[in-house]
């Protein structure tokens, strides 16, 4: 069972505060979308309104075109999953995840300790429970572990049990708070793939929230970038990275993040960069920021289409790659990244003096512009021999 997910206009302030601006955000049945964003965005709050946790203060939130405002959380047909699991320490794995179907199920007096099962009539529901919890447990690959307690599981085997506690329900939609902030590196990277398979698997709407941009990439059908209360774009993860429309979500998507370079357009909306003309042309005059992503950016003796003088601070070998870290003298931060594959990073060291001043290039297709304002700027360009022949060259 799916659904569709609908926030409208949603307002929410604390004190003074006004942690969301208006978000609203549709989201397809069966879609995985994450929330991402730097911490204190509003991304977990919205989620919490979702669920009904906490009330908003305007706007409404609709699933499978019902509105849900009204509805307490455990009528909204929804299951949530928190960063700290919230497993109950003095049950059972088995227990923990049979609670929500208790709840549903059974009258309070069967739910009691002890004397719950003196309760008659209650056998049928009882192995129905079980069967769906032996059901989820083996689907998450915890079947061997019913018995034990939080407190003897790893920080990956609780998570399992928090999944499992929210699948038993057979929800409409999961919503999930940083979920994988609380593992190691290694482990968290082994959930993203159980995560992503497990919605595959379901076929449910997820709705999830983390400031982990590598989580938000590998695992979203779509991604809505937040910052400081709002929505700023909502796009398929590589869309986000090629084709952002604003520069603060080229600046959070990326690892290392985008170059931004300053320049400024002529009058005839000519780009310069680095003193010298380049095939970008802007909508309008004024000053620019070219944003080029480390992949982009290459050592050139040739001429180039951009073009930029640099000089080597220090170079970081990841095995799988190398990021080559430089200065140059235009303004912003002062600083660049390239990224190499080591074969062309070791075929450069062994023939050009990397001690010197350097001369680097980049296509203009692979070039983004900026206003002043941030946003991004309407531009083509023109191919021009006599531009392209003004190119920075290795200077010694």
């Amino acid at each position: 069972m799916t659904a569709t997910v609908s926030i409208a206009a949603i307002e929410k302030r604390f004190g003074a505060n006004r942690t969301l601006k208006g978000v609203s955000l549709d989201i397809a049945a069966g879609e995985f979308l994450t929330l991402v964003g730097p911490s204190g965005c509003g991304k977990s709050t919205l989620l919490r309104i979702i669920a009904g946790l906490i009330p908003q203060d305007g706007g409404s939130v609709g699933i499978d075109g019902e509105p849900v405002d009204h509805l307490p959380p455990k009528a909204r047909d929804v299951a949530m999953v928190f960063q700290s699991y919230a497993l109950y320490p003095h049950m059972s794995v088995f227990d923990n995840i049979a609670t929500p179907l208790k709840t549903q199920l059974l009258p309070a007096a069967a739910r009691l300790p002890l004397i719950g099962r003196l309760v008659p009539g209650q056998a049928a529901p009882r192995e129905q429970i079980a069967a769906a919890v032996r059901r989820v447990a083996k689907q998450v690959e915890i079947a061997a572990l019913l018995d034990r307690r939080p407190a003897q599981l790893s920080g990956g085997q609780r998570q399992r049990v928090a999944l499992a506690r929210a699948m038993v329900r057979q929800p409409r939609v999961f919503l999930m708070d940083e979920p994988l902030s609380n593992l190691d590196a290694r482990l968290r990277v082994h959930m993203r793939g159980e995560l992503a398979e497990l919605h595959r698997r379901l076929g449910a709407t997820f709705i999830y929230v983390t400031h982990d941009q590598v989580e938000a990439m590998t695992m979203s059908s779509r991604v809505a970038l937040m910052m400081d209360g709002e929505i700023v774009q909502v796009a398929p993860p590589h869309q986000l990275y090629a084709d952002p429309s604003d520069i603060r979500v080229a600046r959070f998507i990326g690892s290392p993040e985008i170059n931004l370079l300053p320049a400024v357009a002529a009058k005839n909306g000519r780009v310069v960069l680095d003193g010298m003309p380049t095939p970008l042309v802007a909508a309008e005059p004024g000053k620019v920021t070219v944003g080029l992503r480390p992949e982009a950016l290459f050592f050139s003796d040739e001429p180039a289409e951009l073009a930029l003088h640099a000089r080597l601070q220090r170079v970081e070998n990841l095995g799988h790659d190398v990021l080559v870290h430089l200065g140059h003298d235009l303004g912003g931060d002062g600083r660049v990244v390239m990224r190499l594959a080591p074969a062309e990073f070791e075929r450069i060291r062994q023939t050009a003096p990397l001690d010197e001043p350097l001369s680097l290039g980049a296509r203009a297709a692979h070039a983004l512009l900026f206003r002043s304002d941030g946003k991004r700027v309407a531009a083509r360009e023109e191919h021009d021999q006599s531009t392209a022949a003004m190119g920075l060259r290795r200077v010694g």
